[in-house]
């Protein structure tokens, strides 16, 4: 049988500290309040695995590159989570779930969770002990859920938190396959042209000495450009994803890089409102699941993803801890200030009117009024999970309908972009070839050639 440690008071007040044996943790409280003791802390004694044990765990472990995917930590939570529902002991259902898991990472951490727990830890603190598979949210979320003796619960809800979260970034991500497989696929196609087609008819406009106009000299000055310099179409690109890489190294970089993709053109009020949506479901999954408002603010703002929000959310911590509520701080807190990084950005990606467009756009909020205005009610109410929830869903209603209306403008857009550049390629190349023609054939304006 399991050996408990407890801490304990007597009737005059004295702390007992010692350990029990029994078969569960309620009879070890029960077998304690017998004695005449009011327990204050109680936890399975820690023991150390046996050198067999741990020869055991490392024999079932492969070797796995990276962290676990979402997309199976959330199936692995639901599963987790029916198993639980059904009664089953955590450990029982985590081998089960152990033995039906691919070789890889999830069953290598799934190896490690499983050996701590049957040295004496809990679920959360075994978790905590493999962080490429649980991160923050996930083990503050369980511990509370063991605190509350609410873990099937705790679990639902993670699963349902996840489940949407994977559901939203496959829409996303959806939505971005069609316009990239076009563009990559005409880049192809233009680069293929411009290589091999173009100078083939650059040598017979040169065989044949034939005046060319203005559109047709700028074709092949480009064509040669990129014949002599090909390597410079994936290296520009590179070049540019390296540097932006190297400036995020740093907080102002960081900062400024995280700022440009929040109020840049089109696709910035994608990135916002979804981050919105995001950051709102977690910090309500957490609220609702019994994590102290503070640690669940500090999770929030380690999972957003974004230099401006963590500030944010920050800024809302600091205001707590002096008293205020999360509403009036957040609202306060919400203009982002002036980043020199960010005007580098948006005059480099935008020449010439980049720096006036950021000037007007910087002094808007990043979470608007009625977020504002929700999470007030919630906090008047007593409702605030609730409330955040309801921002949240009604944010993702916002991404998926804004996905698809930019996605139904790409389409009509990427082919006037694509039909302009092949008509410009084909007129190009037939005016001088229509002028050769009419020279040849002795056509109005040439004379016919024996």
């Amino acid at each position: 049988m399991p050996m408990f440690q407890y801490e304990a008071m007597d009737q005059t007040g004295k702390e007992i500290k010692d350990v029990i044996e029994a078969s569960s943790q309620d009879e070890a409280q029960a077998t304690i309040k017998q004695l005449g003791y009011f327990v204050t802390k109680i936890a399975v004694k820690k023991t150390r695995a046996t050198p067999t044990q741990k020869k055991a765990a490392k024999k079932g472990k492969t070797f796995a590159l990276g962290g676990v995917k979402t997309k199976t930590l959330t199936t692995f939570t639901r599963q987790l989570s029916i198993l639980q529902d059904a009664g089953l002991p955590i450990l029982r259902s985590l081998r089960i779930l152990q033995e039906q898991s691919p070789p890889g990472a999830m069953k290598n951490a799934l190896i490690d969770v499983c050996e701590e727990i049957e040295s004496g830890s809990t679920l959360s603190e075994a978790m905590a002990k493999v962080p490429k598979a649980f991160n923050r949210l996930y083990v503050n979320m369980i511990k509370a859920g063991e605190a509350g003796g609410a873990l099937e619960i705790i679990l639902q809800r993670l699963a349902e938190f996840q489940e949407r979260s994977e559901s939203l970034k496959r829409k996303v991500k959806g939505a971005l396959v069609y316009p990239i497989v076009v563009v990559a696929f005409a880049a192809g196609i233009l680069t293929f042209i411009m290589i091999k087609i173009v100078p083939a008819f650059e040598k017979i406009f040169k065989d044949f000495d034939t005046g060319l106009p203005a559109i047709t000299v700028a074709l092949m000055e480009t064509s040669r450009w990129i014949v002599n310099y090909w390597y410079l179409l994936p290296g520009i690109p590179l070049a540019i994803w390296i540097l932006i890489k190297l400036i995020r190294k740093f907080q102002g970089g960081r900062y400024g890089w995280d700022l440009w993709c929040l109020k840049m053109p089109i696709f910035g009020q994608l990135v916002e409102k979804n981050i919105v949506a995001r950051s709102m479901r977690t910090l309500g999954t957490l609220v609702a699941s019994g994590v102290p408002i503070l640690e669940a603010l500090q999770i929030t703002k380690e999972t957003s993803g974004n230099a401006v929000f963590e500030g944010l959310f920050a800024k809302v911590n600091e205001a707590i801890r002096e008293g205020e509520s999360i509403a009036k701080p957040m609202k306060e807190n919400s203009k982002p200030p002036f980043s020199l990084v960010a005007l580098g950005f948006w005059s480099f990606f935008i020449p010439g009117v980049g720096a006036l467009l950021y000037m007007t756009r910087m002094n808007k909020r990043i979470v608007d009024d009625m977020v504002v205005n929700m999470i007030d009610v919630g906090e008047e109410t007593g409702e605030l999970d609730t409330m955040l929830y309801k921002v949240a869903d009604t944010y993702d209603e916002e991404v998926a309908v804004l996905t698809e209306s930019l996605m139904s403008l790409m389409e009509p857009l990427l082919i006037i972009m694509l039909g302009g550049m092949v008509g410009f390629i084909v007129i190009a190349i037939f005016m001088p070839l229509i002028s050769l023609i009419t020279s040849l054939t002795g056509g109005p304006g040439g004379k016919k050639k024996n």
